[in-house]
């Protein structure tokens, strides 16, 4: 659980000394930013299990205004297998303490990978989420709920880098 939180602390302190941004500044005059990240790292609500918490993987977000992102990607899941996945973000809630920029919504999405639901076949999701952006480093927060005997739930952490 310390690891969790010093990766946590670690990454609100690099948002906000990666330049803070007002929410008007944040979109390039294109309209969109691309983002890049290394999967995901969760902290599972059942500790008693023996899951895997580092989903490294790949995977892209694309902003394509202020409440709206679409993002894919693939990881290697908590039970330890491949995971793919494509999703809307609807983020309409905005705050920017600080000059950084926060938001909050929804995460609408199609996964697959997962043994215990639908046998690993692809499954709708919808994800409470929450997104805290520098200019150039920023951090996906999702709320993953528990579904008994098919999916382990978790705070799944998704750090990403701007590269657009």
């Amino acid at each position: 659980m310390w690891r969790l939180w010093r990766l946590f602390g670690a990454l609100i302190s690099a948002v906000g000394v990666n330049t803070a941004v007002q929410a008007e500044e944040r979109l390039d005059p294109s309209g969109f930013q691309v983002w890049l990240n290394p999967g995901v790292y969760s902290y599972h609500f059942d500790r008693s299990k023996d899951l895997r918490e580092d989903n490294s993987g790949f995977g892209a977000e694309v902003l394509l205004a202020d409440d709206h992102a679409v993002m894919a990607g693939t990881f290697i899941n908590s039970n330890r297998t491949r995971s793919h996945y494509t999703a809307y973000q609807w983020r309409p809630l905005h705050w920017s303490p600080h000059g950084i920029a926060i938001s909050a919504g929804l995460a609408v999405g199609a996964f697959d990978g997962y043994p215990n639901y639908r046998d690993g076949a692809w499954f709708a999701a919808v994800l409470p989420m929450l997104a805290v952006e520098g200019r150039y480093v920023g951090v996906n927060l999702f709320v993953v709920p528990t579904i008994a005997n098919r999916l382990n739930g978790a705070l799944s952490v998704q750090i990403k880098l701007r590269i657009w």
